[in-house]
């Protein structure tokens, strides 16, 4: 049966009031699904699940699967025999094609490629609808007073993102806008590639009612907002793309006078989760599944950090996502959400690929993980900071003070924090170099903190 987005959101709201039992009997009964659909249309997959069970709505019993594996067998691994890798290239290298229907139906998503491998996704209708069923389910929760402001303002959505390609967060509203053009004209996309000046002044103009984008980006903006050059009144921001810290949340908050309610998602599955007023991210657990493990793919128990997360996408036909390795650190909550979500309650602590790793004076190697960086970094003057390893032992700091702070200051504090923190960890000798240039945005706009070696 095909879903509409009434259907799913009801059926959401539904799962949510059944609480635990009846959300993962939803999932088992979609995993089943998802399997056995992948096994029937997909070489890959039939390949890879030869000696499963004939059912299978258990994901430990799968085998595990990653961006690498499945680039590379793209052909076998889509379950739609028109979609090729030869032709999704060739559309996403059009820029004039972005939000267009790929052979007339899909939508085609990319990603920029900084952990090392781009991605080509191809989404289905099924895929896009359970994410926009599931948006409504978890787009409540505003004040008398933000609905008041959000009407005022005509629901008008800025998505501050970068421009060009075929990413999630410039294709999904491009093809909204051309499936739906009165929904079209409520949102719009806002170019990071313009001096900031320009960025503010088209934001002014526009007084949206939500702002969209990456945490960094949004963070800049902050900056603006509490300079009194922006001077917009959102009643809710959309942090995204980048791991938000507390200090960050709270600061967006403060400037805007908004909720907060961070995303936590990819390209792989948009639809992964929502963010609540508590700082946590829901897992729509009823159309994904999410599970925290440990280098070795073992689960981990709530509470402690996991090395990946493994993610399956139980909508999307077209090129299942199974048992995915998405590379990313995170907690579950071991306790109910204060929100009262009976949701799993996830954070995310950083990226494994984002680990930095230095000689220790032993002759061994100590990784350190980008969130001990950002605690160590919360330093009064800093808007931005931006670590390279340009070398094994050699790490080049970008920086961005905020106005009026001094410079050099700014730069003494940080070098004496990262020198203590590395000294901590027992990192041997580490070169720290002052960059002349700010911190760079990669080509999707994402402000990545932390630049390993083998990334730069």
């Amino acid at each position: 049966m095909r879903e509409n987005v009434r259907q799913v959101a009801r059926d959401a709201r539904r799962a949510t009031r059944e609480g635990a039992a009846g959300l993962m009997r939803r999932r088992r009964a979609r995993l089943a699904e998802a399997v056995a659909y992948a096994r029937a249309h997909s070489p890959y997959y039939r390949e890879l699940y030869e000696g499963l069970p004939d059912q299978v709505d258990d994901p430990a019993l799968l085998p595990v699967t990653d961006k690498k594996a499945l680039m590379a067998r793209f052909d076998d691994w889509v379950t739609d025999r028109q979609v090729t890798r030869e032709k999704v290239e060739a559309f996403a290298a059009d820029p004039r094609l972005v939000g267009h229907p790929f052979c007339g139906r899909y939508l085609v998503v990319t990603t920029t490629g900084t952990s090392g491998l781009r991605g080509l996704f191809v989404l289905d209708d099924r895929n896009m609808t359970v994410h926009t069923g599931l948006g409504l389910r978890s787009g409540g929760g505003l004040a008398a007073g933000d609905v008041v402001r959000t009407l005022a303002r005509a629901g008008r959505t800025a998505i501050v993102t970068a421009p060009g390609g075929h990413f999630a967060t410039v294709a999904g509203p491009a093809r909204m806008a051309l499936d739906r053009p009165w929904l079209g004209r409520m949102m719009r996309v806002f170019p990071i590639d313009q001096p900031i000046a320009d960025l503010v002044d088209q934001l002014n103009r526009f007084d949206p009612a939500s702002v969209a984008g990456f945490a960094g980006m949004l963070t800049l903006l902050a900056g603006e907002q509490e300079a009194g050059r922006l001077r917009i009144r959102p009643a809710l921001v959309v942090p995204g793309g980048e791991t938000l810290t507390p200090h960050a949340r709270e600061r967006i908050a403060t400037a805007f006078g908004a909720k907060v309610r961070a995303a936590y998602a990819s390209a792989e599955c948009g639809f992964l989760s929502a963010g609540c007023t508590d700082g946590w991210y829901h897992v729509n657990s009823d159309w994904a599944v999410l599970e925290p493990v440990d280098a070795d793919h073992r689960p981990v128990p709530p509470g402690r950090l996991s090395h990946t997360v493994l993610i399956s996408n139980l909508a999307n036909r077209v090129q299942p996502i199974l048992r995915y390795d998405l590379g990313d650190n995170v907690i579950v909550r071991p306790d109910a959400c204060p929100c009262g979500s009976p949701l799993p309650a996830i954070r995310v602590q950083g990226r494994a690929a984002e680990l930095l790793t230095f000689p220790t004076g032993g002759g061994d190697h100590v990784s350190i993980s980008p969130m001990v960086f950002g605690a160590a970094l919360h330093v009064p003057g800093i808007e931005q900071f931006q670590l390279v390893q340009t070398a094994p032992a050699t790490l080049r700091v970008r920086l961005r003070p905020a106005d009026g702070a001094d410079a050099d200051r700014v730069w003494e504090t940080t070098r004496d924090r990262v020198t203590h923190l590395l000294a901590e960890h027992q990192a041997g000798d580490v070169t720290l170099e002052r960059a002349e240039e700010p911190p760079q945005q990669s080509p999707g706009g994402k402000f990545r903190r932390i630049i390993p070696l083998a990334k730069v």
